[in-house]
């Protein structure tokens, strides 16, 4: 199957690259469907080409000559709002329509001054649209298509206040599309009571990771995480190796250990400013640094040109993360490796990743780390009853001391 067999305007097409000819299952599935106007809740792997299968539709559907907002894609992140702007923004000034895009860590000034040439597309973080639309700087009154990119995060209550405030200044009369990697159970009624007679796609299943993906899983002392880290580091010619750590102070904590041994790295996480956040992640991609260690912000949508390493320095609390994560390397069609360093402490996470995953995951010795932490037992724990006992027991006796000695 080709792009041409969609009812795409050819010239929409022709500013496709000249290698992109085929489009991927989840573009085959969801194309035909947004281009009718349908709601969509599409469901595909990380890597699946999730952005071209709304962006395509989005686009022919939006006026060059009006120049009112029409097309909204909301995303969780200002990484993934570059990065889907940039995949769409050439495809949109081909087609005559301005794309302007919306997040922190810029200047409100400079978005303002671009919303005044006037725009028909928006790719927006919901809290800066939130502060624009309040200030009445711009309006959703005439928006004809609501994307969600990303939608589990977005309906987590972290976004979902935003995201119902803009709602309220939209028409009714919209078509929604919400595109995920994976979706928990107890968020798909929240996605589904969005959507007017939705047609629903499922590319992959549920939560799934690509075949391409090769998962390793060491377990180590929590103590020698780094260290395993170094060691992996040095006895592989990886030329790229994207890192994940949970904590953002823990990952400026890597960075430098790494830095001390001659390893080139940089550092992402949400309290860098923006330029920070843009030069550490150019540097990476454009191989300036080997290692860029990050948190969860790059675990979403964060597309790296052939990224052949990602590395669990530990593994997320919520066990979709793990799949946002590794789905950082194996994008399309290729192939990829999966490092996870665990603790005993990681436990209660790892089966809750294999309970998602449907894997078995299964813990190899890593040579040169020994494992002499001892998995906890939770014996020996005082009961909170107990605690409360002995703190009376002493509180009787410190009175009567002080009753003696009165």
């Amino acid at each position: 199957m080709t792009f041409s067999e969609f009812a795409l305007d050819p010239a929409l097409l022709a500013l496709l690259p000249a290698g992109l000819q085929n489009p991927t299952p989840i573009q085959q599935l969801a194309i035909p469907g947004a281009l009718s106007g349908r709601d969509l809740l599409a469901l595909a792997r990380t890597g699946s080409g999730k952005t071209l299968a709304f962006g395509l539709p989005l686009l022919q559907r939006l006026d060059p000559a009006c120049d009112r907002v029409q097309g909204l894609v909301l995303v969780p992140t200002r990484e993934l709002a570059v990065q889907v702007s940039e995949a769409l923004r050439g495809l949109a000034a081909g087609r005559g329509l301005r794309l302007v895009t919306l997040c922190g860590g810029v200047a409100q000034e400079q978005q303002v001054a671009e919303l005044a040439q006037g725009a028909q597309l928006l790719v927006a973080t919901p809290g800066r649209l939130r502060d624009l639309v309040s200030q009445e700087v711009l309006t959703l009154a005439g928006l004809r298509t609501l994307v969600l990119d990303e939608a589990d995060r977005l309906l987590e209550m972290g976004f979902w206040p935003d995201i119902q405030w803009l709602m309220h200044g939209m028409p009714e009369a919209r078509q929604h599309l919400l595109f995920s990697a994976t979706l928990p159970t107890e968020l798909e009624s929240l996605a589904m009571g969005l959507l007017r007679d939705p047609v629903r796609i499922e590319a992959d299943p549920r939560n799934s990771l690509v075949s391409e993906i090769e998962e390793r899983l060491y377990l180590v002392n929590k103590s020698s995480k780094v260290p395993a880290l170094i060691a992996l580091l040095s006895a592989q010619a990886w030329p790229q190796v994207l890192v994940f750590i949970s904590a953002r102070d823990d990952a400026d904590g890597v960075a430098k250990k790494l830095a001390k041994v001659g390893i080139a790295v940089a550092a992402l996480h949400g309290e860098k400013d923006q330029g920070a956040r843009e030069q550490a992640l150019n540097d990476f991609k454009a191989g300036r640094v080997r290692v860029l260690v990050a948190t969860d912000l790059m675990a979403r949508g964060i597309h790296v040109e052939a990224l052949p390493v990602v590395i669990n320095l530990d593994l997320p609390a919520h066990a979709p993360v793990y799949v946002h994560r590794i789905g950082r390397t194996a994008r399309a069609g290729r192939s990829g490796l999966a490092i996870s360093l665990t603790c005993h402490g990681d436990g209660e996470a790892l089966e809750a990743i294999r309970t998602l995953t449907g894997r078995e995951l299964p813990l190899a010795s890593l040579t040169g780390f020994p494992v002499t932490d001892k998995p906890a037992s939770g014996e020996g724990k005082r009961a909170p009853r107990d605690k409360q006992a002995n703190r009376r027991t002493q509180g009787k006796r410190s009175i009567k001391q002080f009753k003696s000695k009165a």
